[in-house]
């Protein structure tokens, strides 16, 4: 055995051994009241001279968000899925046995090749200098372009760094900014997101050691699961131009599952990326204990978004995929994995950043020059409306 392969091992056996690992972790008052700016027009996307204007400022308040607005779901590798659903109810209180059961809108299974209700994206489109790559239909692969929607193929393992994301197959309205799912890049295949204050997303999945693609590359093994506002991904995942996307104002991101570095590559964090008591976006709020990556089986679990703002991820063999469940089973998934592997809990701190005094929700925001300055005024005007 070559002493890099000795040194790999043991260094992932001092990371299970050092790891403060738990099953379940929680976010208890999630959601605030904010605001965040959405894109209004794009000019010259495939030249160097493109830009991006700034929208109107969108306010929000409540529980969970504005991770209550529609949320796409993005994945990337190295990463095998078996099987994904969205569920929705009325009334369910993480603890509370007597909530009700969940519905399901969304269901996809590999082995099966099973689709309803979804639509698999990925980014194989157009490049623009101030957009990056447009999004596509997946090919059966995942991260190849199709010329319509396709199911996901059952052996659909991707690499580091290769990414994928799953939106409902209920189509947007035109790009608008009074529309459905407001402005969008032109010519992708715009589909709306899964909305809803009360909303849960389940998962098995694999997290394979990386064994094709070079370290250089970059997210080198590395997996992630996330969540996104939909409105993210149909402007621009990756921009360094701040009014490209409605991302760095603060329009939500959810990290479920996420290996963060290398040198953590058991450790699944997850991470809030808002204004809610902090002005860095760019790290988001962490719980402090992490989720065991298995590097040679399946784990199931997911994430509930419940009515009191509050969020529990958890990985539990229990999980189940069935068309309704009852909100009793879910909270004895949860309860059964706390008991079992432990749990952390991470309260967010109430925070109340209203709309400045010179702009209305409805009012047009002077396109801004994308530069470090820029990135670091939207950072303290974060920090400074968190503090009140």
């Amino acid at each position: 055995m070559r002493i890099s392969a000795v040194l790999a091992l043991a260094a992932t056996s001092f990371l299970s051994a050092s790891a403060d690992f738990v099953d379940v972790i929680d976010f208890t008052n999630l959601g605030f009241q904010g605001y965040y700016y959405d894109v209004k027009a794009f000019k010259d996307v495939t030249k160097d001279s493109c830009t991006c204007e700034r929208g109107d400022a969108v306010s929000f308040k409540g529980p969970n968000a504005p991770l209550n607005e529609a949320l796409s779901v993005h994945f990337r590798g190295p990463l095998v899925l078996n099987e994904f659903a969205y569920y929705t109810t009325d009334l369910f209180t993480l603890g509370l046995s007597s909530s009700s059961s969940w519905n399901r809108l969304t269901y996809y299974n590999a082995e099966k090749q099973v689709g309803e209700n979804i639509t698999f994206l990925t980014t194989a489109g157009e490049y623009s200098p101030c957009l990056g790559y447009a999004l596509t239909f997946a090919g059966a692969n995942g991260t190849s372009a199709a010329k319509k929607a396709t199911l996901l193929e059952s052996n659909n393992k991707i690499y580091s760094n290769e990414e994928y994301a799953i939106f409902s197959n209920v189509s947007c309205d035109s790009s608008g900014p009074n529309n459905d799912c407001g402005v969008y890049r032109s010519g992708i295949p715009a589909f709306q997101g899964f909305a809803g204050t009360v909303k849960m997303f389940l998962f098995d999945f694999e997290m394979p050691t990386e064994d094709k693609l070079s370290s250089d590359v970059s997210n080198y093994d590395m997996p992630a699961i996330w969540l996104l506002n939909a409105k993210i991904p149909r402007t621009a995942q990756y921009s360094n131009n701040v009014n490209c996307s409605c991302w760095r104002s603060g329009c939500g991101e959810f990290d479920v599952f996420e290996i963060m570095n290398t040198t953590e590559a058991l450790n699944l964090y997850s991470t809030v990326h808002d204004y809610q008591g902090t002005g860095d976006i760019q790290n988001g709020i962490a719980a402090d204990k992490f989720i065991e990556r298995d590097l040679t089986g399946n784990m199931k679990g997911g994430v509930v978004f419940d009515l009191n703002g509050n969020a529990a991820v958890f990985v539990s063999n229990s999980t189940r995929f069935d068309s309704t469940i009852s909100g009793s089973d879910i909270n004895s998934w949860i309860s059964k994995a706390s008991a079992d592997g432990g749990s952390v809990s991470t309260a967010l701190s109430s925070a109340t950043n209203p709309l400045p005094s010179s702009t209305s929700k409805k009012s047009g925001g002077a396109n801004v020059t994308p530069s470090i300055f820029t990135n670091f005024v939207v950072g303290v005007l974060g920090l400074v409306y968190g503090l009140f």
